[in-house]
């Protein structure tokens, strides 16, 4: 898909030059409703701008978008398109959260061992180095601690460049960690110098391995690589150190939709793919977006071409606000049955369910009940004896489940699930259905 910012009035004389400029995005990125409104002048009904001004005051994530964006939405369809609802959501396609909701939905503070980091599984590391991006998704399971705060989420401040120390003095004190994932927030929101110093530091463990680098600027923001000259070297930088010295360097990326992929991205990966950069990709499934399997195929195999490797797609979060995005657990089965053979094994991502106790395959859940939308996850490595739950959206249960869960306490729900008491045909996964099995099995509070 191209991108056509000529079709707006307050871009309608920009050259080329200035709008491909990552400095004039960000400068030009819409923080305020207000500025949706003037942008967007001519082009959509004002009942559309006051569904996205009421829905914005009701979700987790404060708007961040930038022009390159906007430019890529479907105005003429705004209702529908996939890009517009990754990041500007309206009122009329909220749903309640989940009773079971919490705020750090992964529970990444719990597993905090100082500021900015997080340490979950034995020999990687989150470093959390920043609470900014080039734009705000409004599905962020970050949303905790990225952005500003909002009428819903109140952020927690846990990340600082004034952190870094203390972090840094934590992996080289625990020569089991060999895998750093460097993220926040987005890396392309650090300064180069920034970039080299954390990079360099990193290297000089010995311990530390590999390094990987998220940012979703290739997707949101591509001309931050094209044009941000000193950004880049100081990231190629760290890469050609890394080479050197016999370590691994990667970009983690995130794109969603076929859409995002502009002839801008790969003129990107065509200059990263010359200098030996690998990129891999973490897409979200999303409903309304990408939860139908020619979306997901068309993805993969467009993301393929340009040489970006499908890493993973991840159902959705449970995070504040979020509710109409997610998915069934049955329904993401389905889509990974009919993505995976599309194309070779090792370019076809696995679809993952994130827990507290890290990524599980949505094929590995240790029980499934589709009346109440909840499945079992353990995770012996990472927290033995333990299991953790994901919920189905209310919305995709049978009436009984629906009724259940307005009617009755988690609680409730749970010591029906451990003594095994059901009645209909209640379907499990896996077979077979043993009451024994399950009461001894360690769920979650």
């Amino acid at each position: 898909m191209s991108y056509d910012w000529q079709r707006f009035k307050i871009w309608q004389d920009l050259a080329p030059e200035v709008f491909e400029n990552s400095l004039w995005q960000d400068k030009n990125a819409l923080i305020h409703p207000h500025q949706i409104r003037s942008t967007l002048e001519g082009l959509v009904a004002p009942e559309l701008m006051t569904e996205i001004e009421a829905g914005l005051a009701k979700v987790g994530m404060s708007l961040r978008v930038n022009p390159y964006i906007v430019s890529l939405i479907d105005w003429s369809n705004a209702a529908r398109d996939p890009i517009r609802r990754q990041f500007m959501p309206m009122l009329s396609e909220l749903e309640h959260d989940h009773p079971c909701l919490v705020v750090d939905s992964l529970e990444e503070q719990s597993h905090s061992p100082t500021l900015s980091l997080v340490h979950r599984y034995p020999d990687k590391v989150l470093f959390l180095v920043t609470a900014v991006c080039p734009v705000y998704c409004q599905y962020c399971t970050r949303s905790y601690a990225v952005g500003t705060d909002t009428p819903l989420v109140q952020k927690e401040h846990v990340t600082s460049t004034k952190n870094w120390q203390a972090a840094l003095d934590y992996i080289r004190d625990h020569p089991q960690i060999e895998d750093v994932v460097v993220s926040g927030g987005d890396v392309a929101r650090l300064k180069a110098a920034h970039v080299k110093e954390l990079g360099d530091a990193l290297l000089r463990i010995e311990h530390v391995r590999r390094l990987r680098f998220a940012t979703k600027a290739v997707s949101v923001q591509p001309m931050k690589f094209l044009t941000d000259h000193g950004w880049v070297e100081a990231l190629l930088a760290v890469m050609d150190q890394a080479r050197a010295q016999f370590k691994e360097v990667c970009l983690h990326t995130h794109f969603n939709h076929p859409a995002e992929i502009t002839p801008l991205v790969e003129r990107v990966m065509r200059c990263l793919h010359a200098r030996g950069v690998l990129v891999r990709n973490q897409a979200v499934l999303l409903r309304g977006v990408n939860d139908d399997a020619e979306t997901l195929r068309t993805l993969i195999k467009r993301l393929g071409w340009l040489h970006i490797h499908p890493y993973y797609v991840y159902l959705c979060d449970m995070v504040k606000g979020t509710e109409h995005f997610r998915v069934s657990l049955r329904q993401a089965q389905k889509l990974e049955k009919e993505v995976r053979g599309a194309t070779a094994g090792f370019n076809t991502p696995l679809f993952i369910v994130d827990t507290p106790a890290g990524k599980r395959d949505v094929h590995s859940a240790e029980f499934y009940i589709e009346k109440y939308g909840i499945s079992s996850f353990t995770a012996p490595v990472v927290a033995p004896g333990k299991a953790f739950e994901y919920f189905d959206p209310i919305r995709c249960l049978p009436r009984a489940g629906q009724e259940a869960w307005q009617l009755r306490s988690r609680a409730d729900i749970m010591a029906e699930i451990r003594c095994g008491d059901f009645t209909g045909d209640v379907p499990w996964f896996p077979m077979p259905n043993d009451a024994n099995r399950l009461a001894a099995l360690p769920l979650s509070s």
